[in-house]
């Protein structure tokens, strides 16, 4: 097999392999935004459920034992 016979295969398969890293990518770039709305939502509960949770402290903190 000549250099020229070879060449539009390689090519091919080249191409190939570049589609698949360009699926790859955007499947990643979607398990990494899904990854970071998560860890948002989770981190903006967890700030909700601090400031409750210092709002009880408050409270409790405030009442006059007798």
């Amino acid at each position: 097999m000549t250099e020229k016979d070879k060449n539009p295969k390689d090519t091919e398969t080249i191409l190939m392999a570049l589609d698949q890293i360009s699926q790859t990518i955007d499947v990643m770039t979607s398990v990494v935004g899904r990854l970071r709305t998560h860890l948002q939502e989770q981190d903006s509960g967890a700030s909700n459920a601090d400031g409750k949770q210092n709002q009880q402290l408050e409270t409790s903190s405030n009442r006059i034992l007798h």
